[in-house]
């Protein structure tokens, strides 16, 4: 029998630090196995929509289309959100489980790693943005103009930037699957207090002064922004600041569970 021996000076490292399309497939399919993360993608941001309909004020007008509009975003911004932090928290139960830690003694560099967690929590919040504007399309009663129909998505999944971070920060910091009990209800109330379920006009000027310095605050009005014809430049600096602050999170916690190997 021969031994073979592999001399580690002329080992070849992987372009791009590890990062392909294989892997990446795999990550998305094994998130679509999983029933949760359907229900979170692609049922519970449609429900949300339709529980909406028909109410009082339904057909008022808002901004450049009316309040169906507003409403049909707003629902699809935080399906994305919460999807996008559902794949991002994945982290946590590879990490529970020693998949991880199995990912660092191959060639995988760690930050591509955390950038195709992201990509994940790209499409996975893509397909929650597609599946409820294809309800509000159904549903009929949603108005804006077509260059607000096809550019506010975009848009929408741009901001889902931020919870894909948020979701890979508390995977780091969360064991196991407490990730998602800490994401769900917390983007919840996340979206309640920040004017995705209701307009802020609508709160008390302490609870709207609060609200403004919430994460869900400024994504939401940069995704309503194309129908709402505002946008507040606090509103700007808030979503880039979450962002900031959720992105140096994640590296910061990713480069302290990589130093333990």
């Amino acid at each position: 029998m021969t031994t073979q021996t592999i001399d580690p000076t002329v080992r070849r490292v992987p372009p791009l630090g590890g990062f392909n399309l294989t892997v990446l497939g795999i990550e998305l399919r094994r998130m679509l196995r999983n029933r949760r993360t359907i229900i979170f993608t692609l049922i519970l941001p449609a429900a949300l929509l339709l529980s909406f309909g028909g109410q009082k004020g339904w057909d008022d007008p808002s901004g450049s289309g009316n309040v169906a509009a507003y409403i049909l975003i707003s629902m699809a911004l935080y399906g994305a959100a919460l999807t996008a932090a559902a794949g991002g928290s994945m982290v946590a139960l590879e990490r529970s489980l020693g998949w991880s830690r199995q990912l660092r003694l191959t060639p995988l560099n760690p930050v591509v790693y955390i950038v195709t967690k992201a990509l994940v929590a790209l499409v996975m919040g893509a397909l929650a943005i597609t599946a409820v504007n294809v309800v509000g399309v159904l549903q009929g009663k949603a108005e804006m103009p077509t260059y607000v129909w096809i550019l506010t998505p975009l848009l929408t999944l741009a901001c889902t930037l931020t919870f894909a971070a948020l979701g890979v920060f508390i995977g780091y910091v969360v064991p196991g699957e407490n990730a998602m009990q800490i994401l769900g209800p917390g983007l919840a109330l996340l979206s309640f207090l920040g004017g995705v379920f209701i307009p802020l006009d609508q709160y008390s000027d302490v609870v709207r002064h609060i609200a403004y310095w919430t994460p869900m605050y400024g994504v939401a009005e940069i995704a309503r922004s194309l129908l709402t014809q505002e946008l507040p430049w606090y509103a700007v600096v808030n979503a880039v600041g979450w962002f900031a602050i959720f992105v140096a999170g994640a590296a910061w916690r990713m480069s302290k569970d990589t130093a333990r190997v």
